[in-house]
């Protein structure tokens, strides 16, 4: 097996964390909604409702680029990328309507708790994204003896 590239390991923690946390949230929204929700107006519930076919492809890149960089497959490279994405996409999607809506400063805790989740959500695709690009040669996974193309 090819040695590790560097920071892997954070990476691949970041997207597994960033798996967990996105299970754990979809999983409160249906049983405990109060817990997780930033605002109780119905339109708020309406759009957190479109939310998780983007968030659950967004795990599925995720874990795709997992068990694809475990196994040493240049495949991951677009999972990577495609999870990096997914994850500045579903920001900017979040962002831009707490920010119309004044979510973050006027919404107590859940506020805090949405801002949270947006700051996660840039930092874990700005770390794919880049660290895809810095490692792309790499992530080929080709032996130093193989023909350059």
């Amino acid at each position: 097996m090819k040695a590790r590239l560097p920071g892997e390991r954070f990476v691949v923690g970041a997207m597994a964390l960033g798996v967990v946390l996105t299970v754990a949230y979809w999983t409160l929204w249906y049983a405990a909604r109060s817990s997780v929700a930033s605002n109780h107006r119905r339109a708020y519930y309406e759009f957190e409702n479109a939310f998780p076919l983007a968030d659950g492809w967004a795990v599925l890149c995720l874990l795709l680029a997992i068990v694809l960089l475990r196994r040493r497959s240049a495949a991951a490279a677009l999972w990577l990328a495609a999870g990096g994405g997914a994850a500045i996409y579903l920001f900017g999607m979040d962002v831009l309507y707490d920010l119309e809506r004044g979510i973050w400063w006027g919404s107590g805790a859940g506020g805090w708790l949405e801002l949270g989740i947006n700051v996660l959500t840039l930092a874990l695709g700005s770390l794919l994204l880049r660290w895809t690009w810095v490692h792309r040669r790499a992530l080929r996974f080709e032996d130093s003896a193989s023909p350059a193309e």
